[in-house]
């Protein structure tokens, strides 16, 4: 029996980091990091505050490991060639539901708030960049990869937030495809077909 009581406690704190980590992104999406509060992400998990604290430890971490974990299983599940057509497939999609369509959202509305713009900044520059980077020779591969991120990200913008037509209702390939063409000039072995 008492062999059993610690499996139980790790299945109830993995259940406990998941719901507040959804809320967390539900709560992002839909406010903004800055008026999102610890107490509505707590209340929306069903949780208390302070576990969010013990497995997290402050809002700006827990805001951090939202955006992590979408960029992070898209660049883990894909070859870095098809990384920007699988991300463009994810942020074109019709079908797209909330969770997928949340971690975009989310760093768009919380732009603004300084220390969400360095957690986006962090995410950006270390996730994207090493990937996107290995996709060409050029001597301002840096340069190539922000320019690159500034265009995902204007899209996203003009498309989730803004809304912006006739950009919402455009064919999704029709959309990845020319977006992936004109990136390739940057990142030449990028792939130029969409994933959409």
């Amino acid at each position: 029996m008492t062999s059993e009581a610690p499996e139980h406690r790790r299945r109830d704190a993995s259940a406990t980091k998941a719901a507040l980590l959804r809320a967390a992104q539900e709560l992002f999406t839909e406010r903004g990091y800055e008026r999102t509060t610890v107490r509505d992400i707590a209340d929306r998990a069903g949780v208390n505050q302070a576990l969010l604290f013990r497995y997290f430890g402050t809002k700006e971490e827990l805001f951090h490991v939202v955006l992590a974990t979408e960029s992070r299983v898209l660049i883990a599940e894909s070859p870095a060639e098809q990384v920007l057509a699988r991300t463009l497939a994810k942020m074109l999609s019709r079908d797209m539901d909330a969770a997928q369509d949340g971690v975009w959202l989310a760093a768009l509305r919380s732009s603004g708030h300084d220390s969400a713009a360095d957690a986006i900044r962090k995410q950006l520059g270390e996730d994207y960049t090493r990937v996107l980077g290995s996709l060409t020779d050029a001597e301002d591969a840096d340069l190539r990869v922000d320019l690159v991120l500034a265009w995902i990200v204007g899209l996203g913008m003009l498309r989730t937030v803004v809304r912006k037509e006739p950009l919402v209702s455009a064919d999704p390939g029709a959309v990845a495809r020319l977006v992936l063409r004109a990136m390739s000039v940057l990142l030449e072995r990028a792939e130029t077909e969409p994933d959409c």
